[in-house]
């Protein structure tokens, strides 16, 4: 469901560019309200959100989809963790729908879906990688492959044919569009600005987004 948000960006109180294809994570606190803005248009944002108090609480694509009978998110859908706890609500949303069912792409998946020569190219998979491991590095913690879950893909369109079968197709979000959610724990949140060149869900041409906080 569409709906505009009433927060006025002057107001904001972080603000971040997240570059094309690259990672980002931070912690936002209960009641604080945490936007992710598409700048230029049709660009997908994969995106976990854990506990901060403990990774082992995380964002839960099956209870999130069980307990609002719907495969798409929008206005109104709570996020759900794994232990059933309202984790965020999505408060405010231009794009329309957003897919938890697509994952994220990764050198094995690059492979099977286009060729072998693409094995190594950089992934949404990577990213979460990379930044677990910096995170960790903060508080004498190694975080690693046991760390991620199923991942939200903010702006991406990803089609369900009557058959069950997932397609990607082109994204439904637009420059200045956005998703806006209010936490309602205290959340660590890690985006991968997806670098997929292979299929349309970034038109083929990855570009920046930015994070937006308010209290």
């Amino acid at each position: 469901m569409l709906r505009e948000s009433e927060l006025q960006i002057s107001a904001a109180i972080r603000r971040e560019i997240i570059p094309a294809g690259e990672p980002w994570m931070g912690r936002i606190r209960r009641g604080q309200t945490f936007r992710i803005l598409d700048l230029e248009g049709n660009q997908a944002v994969d995106t976990l959100f854990y506990s901060a108090d403990t990774l082992e609480e995380r964002y839960s694509a099956v209870d999130t989809i069980r307990a609002q009978g719907s495969i798409y998110l929008t206005t109104g859908t709570r996020l759900l963790s794994n232990e059933g706890n309202t984790m965020l609500s999505i408060v405010a949303d231009t794009c329309g729908r957003h897919d938890t069912l697509g994952g994220a792409c990764s050198a094995e998946s690059n492979t099977v879906r286009y060729a072998i020569d693409k094995r190594h190219m950089h992934s949404c998979r990577d990213n979460f990688l990379l930044a677990l491991s910096k995170w960790g590095e903060q508080y004498g913690k190694t975080f690693g492959k046991r760390d991620l879950a199923h991942n939200i893909n903010f702006f991406m369109n990803v089609p369900v044919t009557p058959d069950g079968k997932l397609t990607f197709a082109d994204g439904v979000s637009g420059p200045g569009r956005y998703v806006e959610m209010r936490a309602e724990m205290d959340v660590t949140v890690l985006i991968s600005n997806c670098p997929q060149l292979n299929n349309p869900c970034n038109a083929y041409n990855p570009t920046p987004v930015e994070v937006v906080v308010w209290d």
